[in-house]
């Protein structure tokens, strides 16, 4: 009965689950940056923007933001550098509600919202065992020798 009622067999495809919302978020981010990075007439619109939300520097500062966007979405689809990636992403999008979303209400906030807690969760997680990460064996912590807390079987 408590397995059903919790679900702890849907545990099973956690892997998949998250190699979906990176893929997911992955190619979202890719898919709507995509036009500023191919553009140079885009980019100066979205150095406009940035100028009209008072943004310093924001010939600069568009396509540090267009290109961090992109490499984080490829990052993410790639599971490579996923902690990193989140990081950015994280903190991207936080600026961006701070700066743009916050005067629109809950709803404006809402999206850059939730790239920000993908973003740390991606962070804090890493990528998953269905990653170059895994491959790489970025997610492997070295700790020492006897380091940690055991607990008596």
């Amino acid at each position: 009965m408590r397995k059903y009622l919790f679900l702890s067999s849907a545990q099973r495809f956690s892997d998949v689950a998250l190699l979906l919302l990176r893929v997911f978020v992955g190619l979202f981010l890719i898919a709507n940056i995509w036009d500023r990075v191919a553009s140079h007439q885009e980019m100066h619109a979205f150095a406009g923007f940035l100028a009209q939300h008072h943004f310093p520097n924001p010939e600069i500062l568009a396509p540090v933001s267009a290109y961090s966007q992109l490499l984080v979405g490829m990052a993410f689809v790639l599971g490579l550098f996923t902690r990193w990636a989140g990081i950015i992403c994280a903190v991207n999008f936080a600026i961006a509600i701070a700066m743009v979303d916050i005067h629109g209400g809950m709803r404006a906030v809402f999206p850059a919202g939730c790239l920000v807690v993908i973003g740390l969760y991606l962070a804090t997680h890493g990528a998953g065992r269905l990653s170059v990460d895994a491959a790489l064996r970025a997610n492997e912590v070295p700790r020492a020798k006897n380091a940690g807390v055991r607990l008596k079987k």
